[in-house]
């Protein structure tokens, strides 16, 4: 995957095709571990960036 900027919605969108390519159990052990490295840093991402939305939110409802 570039390394280009992608939207929250792109990076959901690669994580749920990894998690298929994962489940499909059709790659090699060394193919499955850097998806499930991408996959992880994916998740993390997208976890900081909801947390950060979660906190604007609350921040502009004067929370």
């Amino acid at each position: 995957m570039s390394k280009e900027k992608l939207s929250f919605e792109q990076k959901l969108a690669r994580l749920n095709a990894i998690v298929s390519e994962l489940e499909s159990g059709k790659l090699s052990l060394d193919a499955s571990l850097k998806l499930f490295e991408e996959g992880n840093a994916l998740s993390k991402e997208l976890a900081t960036e909801l947390n950060e939305a979660k906190l604007k939110i609350e921040e502009l409802q004067g929370k």
